[in-house]
């Protein structure tokens, strides 16, 4: 028997009826923040936006649970609802994990969701806007990943507009698509890395930025696939070549007029900040080393993050933990028309939800003790020496992430903000993922020591 539908889901209904939608997508995340579902009639809409559509989460990464466990429950939020541009036969939800009819602890997204609570309770909404940057490659005949265009060998290609004009076809389908969604890309552009690119789209509240970067990727891979190639959002896919940020770009506005609270033309620091903007800031430094297991979650993370190893030059991805205006050699800038902070840290792979969760229970720390970082660095961060880096007190962010899930696992933030099941849950997956990384013998090992002695 089909459930009974609200007025609002049957107006939800017959608007995806009218627009030739057959199946919903009760969509949720696992650890790595790539999405899982079921797919439903849409006659059976009722029935899935009550929590029909039952997981197992011992199946999955990341969703701690015994096999014997009962199954967690997706209750989409009708909010969320996007008709796939490249199948509009198929609806997808970003769903909450329940168990046993009350709010799963360890979903992703409903983490998230309690840190904007604590936000709102202090009278602000935290908006978000993430820089996606990524590879779209093909495939030769003996197996190697290299651009689609053959013309795409520039040693500096950031700008490159040759190389954005070759591959414009696709480019283009993607920014169409993401306009399509009502996401107003502002501009792209051929980014740093032979065959990466970068979209840059308006910001919004942050649950529904992290959605829309979940599906994002979800996206990209299936267009590209469409026309032969495959996207990658592997952090650093090459060694001499520029990694894949996710920059993001966060400000806190009134809860009840939306005014950016960020924003002081008259900051005595030069950078359009207001005080609590700074306070953000402070509160995201003191817990930078553990936030960036979250916004920097895997092995190859930390191969971005470092001053050189690109063809151009500097890699521009942060190394140190510290601040500054409008200065790229820093993990967290403020950009030129201020307002807002840049954290460079960030990279493609993250999960958005655990991520931006960490990041603003930070912040609001900072807000909450008054927490001043002290004046911003203006200086190129990559020139200095680690005796003067030291004599300034400055720290490095974790060089790989056996360093960084140590520093998650020892700050009490990250239980705070993960609860108890996800804060266990994440350090134990991560650091396995180190270990087997760490005991694991390369080809560089091999190359260098197999008949060295």
């Amino acid at each position: 028997m089909a459930a009974t539908l609200t007025p609002e889901l049957q107006a939800l209904k017959s608007s995806l009826e009218s627009k030739g939608v057959k199946y919903a997508l009760a969509s949720f995340v696992d650890i790595h923040g790539m999405c899982k579902a079921k797919s439903v009639p849409l006659s059976h809409l009722g029935q899935m936006m009550a929590g029909s559509e039952l997981f197992t989460g011992a199946a999955l990464d990341g969703v701690p649970q015994d096999v014997s466990d009962e199954e967690v429950a997706t209750h989409p939020d009708p909010d969320s609802a996007t008709i796939l541009p490249w199948n509009p036969e198929l609806v997808w939800f970003a769903s909450d994990l329940y168990l046993k009819g009350t709010p799963f602890e360890a979903c992703c997204r409903g983490i998230l969701k309690r840190a904007l609570a604590d936000a709102a309770a202090m009278g602000f909404t935290f908006n978000l806007g993430i820089e996606t940057e990524f590879f779209i490659l093909r495939e030769t005949e003996d197996g190697k990943a290299v651009p689609i265009s053959d013309r795409d060998t520039l040693a500096k290609p950031c700008y490159d507009l040759q190389g954005l004009l070759d591959n414009y076809t696709w480019v283009t389908e993607i920014v169409e698509a993401m306009n399509s969604l009502g996401w107003d890309v502002y501009s792209f552009d051929h980014e740093d890395g032979n065959g990466q690119f970068e979209t840059d789209f308006a910001y919004c509240d942050a649950l529904k930025m992290a959605d829309r970067f979940t599906f994002f990727r979800l996206m990209v891979k299936e267009i590209a696939r469409k026309h032969g190639f495959f996207a990658t959002f592997m952090p650093k896919p090459f060694a001499n070549r520029t990694g894949s940020g996710a920059h993001y770009n966060m400000s806190l506005a009134d809860l009840k007029t939306g005014e950016n609270l960020f924003y002081d033309p008259e900051d005595s620091r030069g950078c359009k900040l207001s005080k609590l903007g700074y306070q953000f800031i402070a509160g995201v430094l003191r817990h930078a080393p553990a936030i960036c297991a979250t916004i920097a979650p895997t092995v190859n993370s930390y191969k971005r993050l470092i001053a050189r190893g690109s063809m151009s030059g500097f890699t521009w991805a942060p190394i140190y933990v510290c601040y500054g205006n409008n200065n790229r050699t820093n993990m967290l800038r403020i950009p030129l028309a201020g307002g807002r902070v840049e954290c460079r840290a960030a990279d493609i792979s993250c999960n958005p939800y655990l991520g931006a969760a960490m990041i603003l229970a930070a912040g609001l720390e900072g807000i909450r003790e008054e927490l001043d970082p002290g004046d911003p660095h203006t200086e190129n961060m990559y020139t200095y020496s680690l005796e003067e880096l030291s004599e300034m007190g400055i720290r490095f962010l974790p060089r790989h992430l056996g360093e960084a899930i140590a520093a998650f696992a020892r700050d009490p933030l990250s239980e705070k903000v993960m609860g108890p099941l996800m804060y266990r849950a994440y350090t134990e997956f991560k650091a396995q993922e180190w270990e087997e990384y760490h005991t694991h013998v390369s080809d560089w090992e091999i190359q260098r020591y197999l008949k060295f002695f």
